[in-house]
């Protein structure tokens, strides 16, 4: 999940250190990390300096980032002080943010996902920034489109996707008044062994619960090969703040990943509902003809999901809800 691919050392050897992933703690931050060490390592630049820096609720999880050579920081970004005091960071990865269970807690969206990119943002307004958003500041759009393009105009729904849009806001503002490098990830969705649409969907065929298909149709993408783009994203990072959509192709049918499923296990999917006409779908055209299509392909997702949940493999026990079309998560 974090090994770098021959491009993305290429892209390591080009980064100006020292380097920091931000918002290090969520479910991409260890891969993140981990990718951004072992190709700085094999591009012969051990001695760049990277950092990962998260609250960090436990020692535990900073181990895990120790395990491949990467620095930790405590720090909470909403601390003027605690930011202040961080190195002069000259590349960020930026990953923090805020989305479940704040659909009774408006006030947290604007403070996680507005203020403190807002305040991450002129801190390093000398550094290149990746800044992690979300394909969710699109309007629906039907699976015929071949889902939204970077172009596009945003119509987020609901206060969680308006806070996201404000986020980037804050970033794109920085690069305009200072210059600073930006490029902005609308990814739609990472999947991996533990998280994801896929285990949402694998877990409920297991458990006979019922599957909606409302929302009809989706975009995965292998955490790996999401990351690895991401990673060499910061090419891309430019004033006026430039914009890349990670995701997966094709765009796939709800129905037809239950069934698969379905055919995994032995048991037939409990499906309720019709498709609606409309999703969050995301074009990933332009970083697949940069940075080539995903090496993991959507059967290989779907078998080693089935595979790693059937073995009992653990989960991270945290369900997207990509199929709930109000935006409150």
């Amino acid at each position: 999940m974090a090994s770098p691919s021959d491009d993305a050392v290429q892209t390591a050897s080009l980064l100006d250190g020292p380097v920091a992933v931000l918002g290090a703690g969520g479910k991409m931050g260890l891969h993140m990390a981990g990718m951004l060490r072992r190709a700085l390592d094999s591009a012969g630049r051990r001695d760049v300096s990277l950092v990962a820096v998260s609250r960090f609720a436990s020692p535990s999880a900073r181990d895990a980032f120790a395990r491949f050579g990467v620095e930790t920081l405590s720090a909470d970004l909403l601390d003027s002080a605690a930011l202040a005091s961080l190195p002069d960071f000259r590349t960020v990865y930026f990953m923090a943010g805020i989305k479940f269970g704040t659909s009774a807690r408006t006030d947290a969206f604007r403070i996680f996902n507005e203020e403190m990119p807002a305040k991450v943002a002129q801190r390093f307004a000398g550094a290149r920034i990746v800044a992690f958003s979300t394909g969710c500041v699109y309007p629906y759009v039907t699976p015929e489109s071949g889902g939204s393009r970077e172009e596009d105009e945003p119509a987020p729904t609901g206060d969680y996707a308006v806070s996201c849009l404000r986020r980037e806001e804050a970033f794109a503002a920085a690069s305009a008044r200072r210059g600073t490098p930006v490029v902005l990830i609308r990814l739609n969705y990472a999947v991996e062994f533990r998280y994801g649409a896929l285990v949402d969907l694998a877990q409920r065929v297991l458990a006979g619960q019922p599957i909606d298909v409302s929302t009809g149709f989706v975009n995965v993408i292998w955490q790996r090969d999401a990351v690895d783009h991401i990673l060499r994203a910061v090419e891309l990072a430019a004033s006026p703040a430039a914009v890349l959509n990670v995701a997966g192709l094709p765009i796939v049918s709800v129905r037809q990943l239950a069934r698969r499923f379905g055919e995994s296990f032995g048991r037939e999917p409990h499906i309720i509902g019709r498709e609606e006409p409309t999703a969050w779908l995301n074009n990933p055209a332009r970083a697949h003809r940069l940075f080539g299509e995903p090496c993991v392909s959507l059967d290989q997702a779907i078998d080693w999901t089935a595979t790693w949940l059937q073995g009992g493999g653990h989960t991270l026990g945290k369900p997207t809800m990509f199929e709930r079309r109000d935006g409150k998560f």
